[in-house]
């Protein structure tokens, strides 16, 4: 303990006092450790792989070791066994000796679940609305129809009938809808019109007539189509059934105003839903025209979380809970490998150009120049299509181009150390000069390297997630926020793509933030400083 304080210095020490003061970073940086060590046991907490096996008074331990499915299953393949199979066979049901131990969430991040082993609502839903009437008629300049296409329903009459019968007399048309014909039968330009008016019967009926553009010559008939305007009248019932083909929710008071003939239609159809698929279908009642239409919940992947998947499922099946916890393992991991090895290369790179000076530096600065200039992006395209993307190349692509913003720093942190009396005493004294660099200067020079530590961290996670929601990140089926993210935008409506992915990152890199910004002021010396 001794040894400990005496190797820290007191400048240090108040600094550790400052930043532990600051309780917001303080505690997230606690908060962003045990994220990471509880990320460093993923296997042990989301996995289809049981933690322990216990069969014929042998133990196995599937998580850390390979085992065939011959062991547990006699005559069984040299392939890597399904646990969750093996579970439900009677040498394990059966037998209270043979037993298996899974973990937590017993799913892992690669394999898809088996949609029967997701509860699903055991009912057909019936939507029966109802559905407007539309016909159209053609009419010449004296307004008499000339051709009837389902238009008849709203005159109470048969289409054939209303062959040369007047317009006006069949229904109130207003005086803007005739104008209307009549301006295009004259060649005139015409905007589209639309009116509402009362059929034979009292009912709302929406006219239209489309726009017209002036031709040559003026047109010989002029279409009027109609259409009911149902509005918030329209009738629409939700009936539910259960296996049985019994209502088990619904307004039983319509369904028994429903024929014999109708109800058992509706009912086959229901029990067709149950084993496949049913399709919908039109009918009339009490004057309506109504559709029928029949849904099951059915397990279509990605699906929205489950008691058994708490954050879901994505698009291949496979759960998001888990995923997302490998992913931060991944993202952490590759955030703090990038952080440290493109530190070091940046804090060797300037270090040599401020510690020389003169042709070296200068040198220096004209190959980071032309070095920054190289389009990251495009490089990691070239050598992906050419290596094949992984997570060692991808590190390397980023390192080699992420120094060259700590450089800099580390550059002046150099050159306003090299005249400080201690090197020069050093130097005097035939010390190598890598030795200078690395036992005298670099210790007192780390301020920009702990001050931007967590900001370049929170950079790099941020970054992995970007390439991997465009493509070019982490090879499939790596478990990647930016992966899931990039699910999202291909399925929409799955918010539980959208809402914990981006949580997840959201968290994360604000705890990064927090504990820099912590940092920053704790090393900071202008807000201690006092002026004399």
């Amino acid at each position: 303990m001794i040894k400990a304080r005496t190797f820290i210095s007191p400048i240090t020490r108040k600094r550790l006092a400052r930043f532990r003061k600051m309780r917001l970073a303080w505690w997230s940086l606690w908060i962003l450790i045990g994220l990471y060590v509880l990320s460093l046991g993923s296997e042990l907490l989301c996995n289809d792989k049981p933690l322990y096996v216990r069969y014929e008074g042998k133990s196995h331990f599937p998580v850390f070791f390979y085992y065939p499915e011959k062991t547990f299953v006699p005559g069984g393949l040299k392939t890597r066994p399904d646990y969750k199979k093996i579970a439900e066979l009677p040498s394990f049901k059966d037998d209270s000796s043979n037993f298996m131990i899974f973990p937590p969430i017993p799913f892992g991040p690669y394999k898809s679940a088996d949609p029967k082993s997701i509860m699903t609502s055991d009912h057909v839903m019936v939507s029966i609305a109802q559905t407007p009437r539309v016909g159209a008629v053609d009419v010449n300049p004296k307004l008499e129809i000339i051709r009837s296409n389902q238009a008849g329903n709203f005159f109470g009459k048969e289409d054939r009938s209303l062959r040369g019968a007047s317009l006006p007399k069949l229904i109130s048309l207003p005086n803007d809808a005739a104008q209307a014909v009549k301006s295009r039968f004259r060649g005139e330009d015409s905007p589209r019109f639309q009116a509402r008016v009362k059929d034979a019967k009292g009912n709302g009926v929406e006219i239209s007539i489309p726009a017209f553009t002036a031709k040559t010559a003026p047109p010989r008939l002029v279409r009027l189509t109609f259409r009911d305007d149902l509005g918030s009248a329209a009738l629409t019932k939700n009936l539910s059934f259960v296996k049985s083909l019994e209502i088990d929710d619904g307004d039983r008071h319509f369904w028994d105003s429903l024929p014999q003939e109708l109800q058992k239609r509706i009912t086959d159809k229901v029990e067709g839903m149950f084993a496949g698929y049913a399709e919908p279908f039109f009918f009339k009642h009490q004057g309506m025209r109504l559709r029928a239409g029949f849904a099951k919940d059915e397990v279509r992947f990605p699906y929205p979380p489950v008691k058994s998947h708490l954050m879901g499922i994505d698009g291949a099946g496979r759960d998001v809970l888990a995923r997302i916890l490998y992913g931060l393992r991944t993202s952490l991991s590759f955030g703090l490998i990038l952080v440290v090895v493109s530190m070091g290369l940046g804090t060797a790179a300037g270090a040599i150009q401020g510690y020389y000076g003169g042709l070296v530096d200068i040198t220096g600065q004209r190959i980071t120049e032309i070095w920054s200039a190289i389009p990251f992006l495009y490089v990691m395209i070239l050598l992906g299509s050419v290596y094949g993307r992984s997570f060692l190349l991808l590190l390397v692509c980023y390192a080699i181009f992420n120094w060259i913003g700590i450089s800099y720093y580390m550059r002046a942190e150099f050159l306003r150390l090299r005249r400080q009396a201690f090197v020069e005493s050093a130097s005097c004294m035939g010390v190598p000069d890598y030795k200078i660099m690395i036992r005298h200067i670099l210790p007192n020079g780390l301020v920009p390297i702990i001050t931007f530590f967590p900001f370049f961290l929170v950079g790099a996670i941020g970054s992995l997630a970007a390439l991997d929601y465009l493509g070019f990140g982490l090879p499939p089926p790596t478990p990647s926020w930016g992966e899931l993210l990039a699910q999202a935008q291909t399925y929409r409506w799955a918010w539980w793509l959208i809402l914990y992915p981006s949580a997840a990152l959201f968290i994360v890199m604000l705890l990064g933030v927090f504990i820099g910004e912590g940092v920053r002021n704790a090393f900071d010396p202008k807000q201690f400083s006092r002026l004399r």
